[in-house]
């Protein structure tokens, strides 16, 4: 059994430089309780019974989500929990759950005003540990909402990089299969006897159509794209030209016409004819082949390069100019699954002539992340909606305002919003931290948040001071 002392309280870090007289007072006017492990020494919305110095044993501090305890942290001994001096709070906001036998020593919050008003270094360093747990609390969460917003940016991205990621990987396994046809095509072409004009104007006429091809996709419908194949089928099959089905589909995609193709039959004899063409089909194949993979490669690229620029990584933590429209369009970009999955119309009008804004990018992408996400939530019941993002300059203020057009907010609830842990998403959907952290997020920039909310409509504005 630990027995308490002057000596034993001083050797506490956060007691350390208060006077003998007045450890001796804590000890004398406090109370011991000891608590059996499977216990708790207090619950979410208990009264708070006063300082509580845990003696021996240990304590899981655990907050409430979900109807389900989450560990915060362990509390060990020497620990001080509990009603501090100059605390506005006087109920648990999370429990206390005894796991092994605990001594505590509890010093009754009837005797704070005289702790205050006799004993200065023992209230400071009490303080001291209030300031501290606002801000490790804080800390925790912020973090807790940053894993929160990055579980859901996560699977939102993982469908987005699988998409073009399964391209890559069809295409390069269709390159591989008709690169080991190669062989049989430079056969059938090395059999042909073309004389050197010949060969320049197919080479030529060929590369022409590739080049147009890249600059301007085809706009055909489907049924006049039908229509088209069908009769260049029917054409090639009067001039015996093997695979013609295949021809035609690929000719057609890439804008040959069947007059384009007769300067090309004139030129061949009628051996030839087939070969050739089969021969340009496979060239059309292997960019086919090789403009899916870039596209997709270019797709993952952009995706990095969107999650980099979010999360600005390699950058310091200072505030930087930055381009507003950046961090929206990158948490769009990011969201994008999200966005398709919903059947949300976007619409972006965004002033392009603002000027820079100072800031911490990585921050006001949370910011965005939220209330984009939120927005997304709020329409998921209609399976259908729209969001428009707006920017605009107001005097020294820049605007971004979020609209969505779900069910709004209730007039009961919408002072509710910024509270901690209060939310109206269904359990596992989320924390309750998001409003709260981008409005501090907000305050720490110097701005403000609001919130207009009607049936239909509801928007968010965020006006941030553009010399911040």
């Amino acid at each position: 059994m630990t027995n308490i002392t002057v000596e034993w309280m001083r050797s506490i870090e956060t007691l350390q430089g208060v006077p003998d007289n007045q450890l001796q007072w804590f000890i004398d006017n406090s109370e011991r309780k000891e608590y059996p492990a499977g216990t708790y020494m207090f619950k979410v919305d208990d009264m708070m019974q006063g300082t509580q110095l845990i003696v021996s044993g240990l304590v899981r501090i655990c907050q409430m989500q979900h109807n389900e305890l989450r560990e915060l942290l362990i509390v060990e001994p020497g620990k001080i929990v509990g009603y501090l001096p100059f605390s506005r709070g006087t109920v648990y906001q999370v429990a206390g759950e005894v796991i092994e036998d605990t001594v505590v020593l509890n010093l009754p919050i009837e005797k704070i005003q005289e702790l205050i008003r006799n004993h200065f270094e023992l209230t400071q360093a009490l303080v001291h540990i209030m300031t501290n747990r606002v801000r490790d609390y804080t800390s925790f969460l912020r973090q807790s909402e940053k894993m929160m917003a990055l579980g859901k940016l996560s699977a939102g991205l993982a469908h987005e990089l699988n998409n073009p990621a399964a391209a890559v990987v069809r295409g390069a396994h269709s390159m591989k299969k008709h690169l080991q046809l190669q062989p049989e095509f430079f056969k059938r072409i090395m059999e042909i006897r073309m004389d050197a004009a010949a060969i320049d104007l197919v080479k030529e006429k060929m590369f022409e159509v590739l080049s147009q091809h890249k600059s301007q996709q085809s706009t055909l419908t489907l049924v006049q794209r039908s229509q088209k194949e069908d009769e260049l089928t029917e054409w090639l099959d009067e001039l015996n030209v093997e695979n013609s089905m295949e021809l035609a589909e690929n000719f057609v995609e890439f804008g040959f016409t069947k007059d384009r193709l007769d300067e090309f039959r004139q030129q061949l004899g009628a051996n030839d004819i087939s070969p050739v063409f089969n021969w340009i089909n496979n060239n059309l194949v292997t960019e086919k082949i090789v403009s899916d993979i870039e596209e997709a490669s270019k797709r993952i690229a952009d995706l990095v390069g969107s999650v980099k620029s979010f999360t600005h990584m390699d950058k310091g933590y200072d505030k930087q100019l930055t381009n507003i429209h950046d961090g929206i369009r990158n948490t769009l970009s990011i969201l994008q699954y999200k966005l398709r999955k919903g059947n949300i119309e976007l619409v972006e009008q965004y002033d392009t002539t603002l000027p820079p804004l100072r800031a911490l990018i990585g921050e006001l992408n949370q910011v965005w992340t939220n209330l984009i996400d939120n927005a997304l939530d709020a329409m998921e019941e209609n399976k259908r909606g729209k969001l428009i993002i707006k920017t605009e300059r107001d005097k020294d203020c820049l605007k971004v305002i979020i609209i969505d057009d779900g069910p709004g907010i209730p007039e009961d609830i919408i002072a509710k919003i910024y509270d901690p842990f209060f939310t109206t998403k269904d359990p596992g959907k989320g924390t309750g931290l998001g409003l709260d952290i981008v409005s501090q997020i907000v305050r720490q920039h110097k701005g403000y948040l609001n919130v207009e909310s009607k049936p239909g409509e509801t928007r968010f504005i965020v006006s941030l001071p553009i010399h911040g």
